[in-house]
């Protein structure tokens, strides 16, 4: 910062502080104006509802509910007969790397080369 900008602001200083110590305060008629509109804007409470009487089945639509709805639902099944087809039905190619030798069973299903596994002294 420049000279000049450090005298500019020190002056600021004093005008903000002289009116920090001055501030002004609402008058007690404009409060009350204030909490008459405040209170004119809120609702008015509500009775609680009545509790529904329990249906036969209540369970299941309750079970229904929390994995949330008929959607939710479908999908989990999709995904229940998919993994029951993929555990069926392997895939040839995870058959064909898992009966191949260890050797070749091992490079094909890491990552890591066997470089990476000399530096490891394994």
């Amino acid at each position: 910062m420049t000279d000049r900008s450090k005298t500019e602001e020190a002056m600021l200083d004093g005008l903000f502080e002289a009116e920090r110590r001055t501030a002004p305060l609402p008058s007690g008629d404009w409060l009350a104006r204030m909490e008459a509109m405040a209170l004119e804007q809120q609702p008015a409470p509500r009775p609680a509802p009545a509790p529904m009487p329990r249906l036969r089945g209540g369970g299941w639509r309750e079970a229904l509910r929390a994995f949330g709805g008929w959607p939710a639902l479908a999908g989990l099944a999709a995904a229940c007969a998919a993994g029951v087809w993929i555990g069926v039905a392997s895939p040839q190619t995870m058959t064909t790397l898992l009966s191949a030798d260890s050797g070749n069973t091992l490079s094909a299903l890491d990552p890591a080369s066997g470089f990476d596994y000399a530096m490891l002294g394994l």
